[in-house]
């Protein structure tokens, strides 16, 4: 049977979001985030520890350790409504972040590109939560928590864009015009058509305004990982406390946006899919825990995840003539 998917929802409902940037009715007293005081650098000794003796991660992937913050504040300059799509996009934010939450100390590892992480890939899509999170395994690896995703992102300066404070469609490949898709067509290779991939090819080439992992130098964030805003929108696990509007993707949540005019930010995320359910804009990153750190737990507010056989379920992605990003951009609504 073909995937149920209907079409008014592809984008809505991709782009309902629950932000964080707005604090709670009684928040902890919040704090900003400080420069940290310089400090000398130690005495050498005769048997200086070589830092790559032992690495933490494995190759390709980027160590990220430090506070992680579960609840900011901050301060939005230009806000965009977007009644069509139930969210609204800040373009300009207030260069201060408060943290209205008990900081939390993180230490993991994060692809530096989405799957197959790759600079130059085109990065795979059509891949449901539960056959990302196979893959992953399957490569000792697994998906990454909501939080881990976010503290990447964000990195260190806690900034709500990967690559600064202002919304930016140069910096990263987001604000496309709109492709209306064939569902038909984009699901030919389900049964009982199963195989025509004659049919879905033409018409995932056709909606395709991707780019090659890489391909924009400052989509970066200050931990150096790549594409976390527009691109692919990507598969994660959800960590944070069950909330009302959770239900359908418990679990599972994405994070960062496809190459739409939607939430390209780091703190927004959806769970307003199913986990098995999988799009043309869909994509993933793994993560790991690092070695000789503390293994990150879920707190046990969240959706419990279930246990996944590792199994490589992601193919490498060839596109024949991809449409490549709109040569002009959504204009903000004022």
């Amino acid at each position: 049977m073909k995937r149920a998917i209907v079409a008014a929802i592809f984008f809505v409902a991709c782009a309902r979001s629950e932000s964080r940037d707005a604090p709670d009715a009684s928040p902890s007293p919040p704090t900003s985030i400080s420069t940290p005081t310089p400090t000398s650098a130690p005495t050498p000794t005769s048997a200086p520890i070589t830092p790559d003796a032992d690495p933490p991660c494995p190759a390709g992937s980027l160590f990220v350790s430090g506070r992680y913050c579960p609840k900011v504040e901050r301060d939005c300059l230009h806000d965009e409504p977007n009644g069509a799509n139930h969210i609204t996009l800040c373009h300009s934010f207030a260069h201060e972040t408060r943290c209205a939450a008990p900081e939390e100390e993180h230490a993991f590892c994060i692809d530096e590109h989405e799957y197959p992480n790759e600079k130059g890939a085109h990065p795979v899509w059509m891949v449901s939560w539960a056959d990302a999170q196979a893959t992953c395994l399957s490569k000792g690896k697994r998906l990454c928590y909501e939080s881990e995703w976010t503290m990447a992102c964000e990195g260190p300066e806690r900034l709500p864009f990967p690559y600064g404070w202002d919304r930016d469609n140069t910096a990263c490949n987001i604000d496309n015009e709109y492709i209306a898709p064939s569902i038909d067509r984009m699901n030919a290779v389900d049964p009982p058509d199963a195989g025509d991939a004659a049919v879905q090819a033409p018409e995932l080439a056709r909606l395709d305004q991707s780019v090659p992992s890489g391909a924009f130098a400052r989509c970066v964030s200050g931990f150096g990982v790549r594409d976390m805003t527009g691109n692919f929108d990507e598969w994660v696990i959800n960590d944070q406390p069950i909330t009302k509007g959770a239900e359908t993707g418990k679990y599972a949540a994405l994070k960062g946006g496809a190459w739409g005019h939607v939430r390209n930010a780091c703190r927004p995320l959806t769970t307003s899919h199913a986990p098995q359910w999988s799009y043309y804009f869909v994509s993933f990153r793994c993560c790991a825990d690092a070695r000789g750190h503390a293994a990150y737990a879920p707190p046990p507010s969240a959706f419990a995840a279930p246990k996944i056989a590792p199994a490589d379920k992601a193919p490498i992605v060839k596109v024949k003539s991809p449409a490549g990003p709109s040569k002009t951009k959504v204009k903000p609504i004022k």
